[in-house]
């Protein structure tokens, strides 16, 4: 190791040495809650990257923005927001979806994603029938045995013939084309997954009832495919545009050689595509809404190839070929896989798993003579959903501990009388019944153990869910003091509008006729046509051929910035000169110009509200300035500063 390494190495455990003396001491204090050195550095270092404004990326500009958010939290509670129900409860709901992220086993975990990575390589297509099963052992029997028969005319008679059963409600026989991991629920992904390709397995249950599922194809995953297409709306705008002639007349200029990218930015109705060239984000098979667009795509052989237009249920398509991407790697794959496997109902089996994990991590003491205590306890009438607890019931009596916290005999008791409804006309023996609600009752309960403790035990999961406790109570506060105060206000808003009027001008506009071609001598021609005022059907009979689309239309009112129009463009009536725009050549005819003016309230409305808004909250965040008293350590602070700058 060289000297100068030896030097600089010293010196950076010195920086982290001495700051690590002031991480946990106070950095801010509002109206006399202390706020850790620490928790800033965190917050900073984490939000860094998203913060837009470069003056809050210098430490000084971001202690403002992080103290005035410590000053909305602080008013935020004194104004009790954290203790309204609708708060509770969407928190609390966002609190039970995190945490499932959190408790798991690792083991049984990597088991599951590396089955999901092997599904992910498979497109199963399949078929299955379903028969809805109710609640009671009676419905279950019959369902069961009726799905079974309908399996055995499956078997006997084909699928397809028993179609005409299907009615929606207490039957279903459906073909489900292709899918692969995590597009159904974990026990029917896995029933088809084991079932051969052509054969039709046992029935199985899932929460929807008793299914069979036939197999009728398996075929490796078709990938994931970039790609781009030109789309024509079935409803556009222009009443007198045809859609498939419309289509049809964009295909023949890709075939006289024009640019896929350039006709998708001049003609595609797909607004969220046509300015990228018409290009889409990545999907794979079955991730797209329509069978017709992706069949289509996918049976494209080669990068750069292009449909012939096709129809589906949202329009005219011609679609380009950019990228196909294979499966990625186990390794690539594995942390996205890992969080949807937490995510899906496969949770389940992990929940399992990590039960034994817990039963080793904490102390637990149990009471050897409460099972023996409620076998005596249960009699005929837990049968008939009328037993309930004796007088002289042991309510107190230590059931177990997991730690120091004590789970009582009342506790099982009040669990016992609720599963009560699972034994309703059932006789089952009354030791097998107290053992699996005792399981039950464990399992759920050091569970819900680990939850309770989870912000104790996990400094990760504690972050995220502050973050997000914060975050919500801010966003009732936003829209309490700020946002609902500016849309409400019709006076405020109104005067706001009056002396900013100023701010809220449109900018120039044109009405046009637009001519597109990709040749510019035949754009010569059109021009003298235009100039004639010829009406675009004689122009195009005269300019294209059965062969050739030489010249098409484009007809609307546009900002005379839109892109659409050349960046050299005139806004002057009359007919155009000839213009080169996105690879090709266009003549435009401005039928008026609407010059640039002053927007009324209302149709500055937008921009209105979202300024006012901004007003209301400068001011109001004044009035947060004096209300409560701010101090910062400014020794804490150079340090601070010291460890981030370096």
């Amino acid at each position: 190791m060289s000297l100068k390494f030896k030097c600089l190495l010293v010196v950076c455990l010195a920086l982290n040495f001495s700051f690590s003396q002031n991480n946990q001491e106070t950095l801010l204090e509002v109206d006399g809650e202390a706020i850790s050195a620490a928790e800033f550095i965190r917050v900073y270092k984490k939000n860094l990257d998203l913060v837009q404004d470069e003056s809050q990326k210098n430490i000084d500009g971001y202690l403002k923005l992080f103290t005035e958010y410590q000053l909305k939290l602080k008013e935020a509670k004194r104004l009790k927001l954290d203790e309204e129900a609708s708060y509770q409860r969407e928190f609390k709901r966002y609190k039970k979806q995190l945490i499932k992220n959190y408790i798991s086993d690792n083991e049984a975990t990597d088991a599951l994603v590396k089955e999901a990575y092997e599904r992910s390589n498979i497109d199963l297509n399949a078929s299955h029938i379903l028969v809805l099963l109710k609640s009671n052992a009676k419905d279950t029997i019959n369902a069961y045995n009726q799905v079974l028969a309908l399996r055995k005319r499956a078997l006997k008679e084909g699928f397809d013939n028993l179609k005409p059963l299907h009615n929606g409600k207490t039957i279903f026989v459906e073909d489900l084309g292709y899918f692969s991991a995590f597009k159904m629920v974990y026990d029917f992904e896995s029933a088809a997954f084991n079932t051969p390709k052509g054969e039709i397995s046992m029935p199985f249950r899932t929460q929807f009832g008793y299914h069979v599922v036939k197999v009728n194809d398996r075929r490796p995953s078709r990938g994931t495919l970039t790609a781009a297409h030109i789309m024509v709306s079935l409803k556009s705008k222009d009443s007198l545009i045809d859609p498939e002639e419309r289509i049809n007349t964009i295909y023949k200029k890709l075939q006289q050689g024009e640019s896929f990218e350039s006709l998708a930015k001049q003609f595609s109705d797909d607004k969220n595509s046509a300015n990228k060239g018409g290009k889409l984000a990545p999907f794979k098979s079955g991730q797209l809404s329509s069978t017709e667009f992706e069949d289509a795509a996918f049976g494209l052989e080669h990068d750069g190839d292009i449909t012939a237009p096709f129809k589906s249920a949202f329009g005219w398509h011609i679609v380009k070929r950019i990228d196909l991407q294979p499966v990625p790697s186990f390794e690539d794959s594995k942390s996205k896989l890992e969080l949807q496997v937490k995510r899906d109902t496969r949770s389940k089996l992990i929940d399992e798993a990590m039960v034994e994990k817990l039963k080793s991590k904490y102390e637990i003491t149990y009471n050897d003579e409460a099972k023996a205590y409620f076998i005596g306890l249960l009699n005929e009438d837990y049968y008939k959903r009328s037993w309930e607890l004796p007088k002289d019931f042991k309510a107190n009596t230590m059931l177990f501990k997991i730690n120091k916290t004590v789970f009582t005999y009342g506790d099982f008791g009040t669990h016992l009388k609720t599963a009560e409804r699972r034994y309703s006309g059932k006789n089952i023996d009354f030791s097998e019944i107290v053992d699996k609600e005792f399981h039950s009752f464990f399992k759920s309960t050091i569970l819900q153990y680990r939850e309770d403790n989870l912000e104790v035990e996990n400094e990760e999961y504690a972050h995220i869910l502050k973050e997000y406790r914060d975050g919500l109570l801010l966003f009732d506060l936003m829209e309490q003091e700020v946002w609902n105060k500016a849309a409400k206000d019709t006076t405020g808003l109104e005067e706001f509008y009056e002396k900013n009027k100023a701010n809220y001008q449109w900018g120039d506009r044109v009405e046009v006729v637009i001519a597109s071609s990709a040749d510019q001598g035949h754009m010569k021609k059109i021009r003298k046509l235009m100039k004639k005022e010829k009406s675009q059907a004689a122009i195009k009979a005269k300019i294209n051929t059965d062969e050739e689309q030489n010249v098409m239309f484009t007809i609307g009112t546009y900002p005379v910035t839109d892109p659409l129009l050349p960046s050299n463009f005139k806004a002057k009536e009359g007919v155009s000169k000839v213009y080169e725009n996105h690879d090709a050549f266009h003549v435009i005819d401005v039928k008026s110009v609407l010059p640039a003016g002053q927007k009324s309230l209302e149709e500055a409305k937008g921009n209105v509200i979202n300024d006012y808004q901004t007003e209301i909250e400068l001011n109001w965040l004044n009035q947060l300035y004096e209300r409560y008293n701010i101090t910062v350590n400014e020794a804490t602070l150079q340090a601070v500063k010291a460890q981030l700058e370096n």
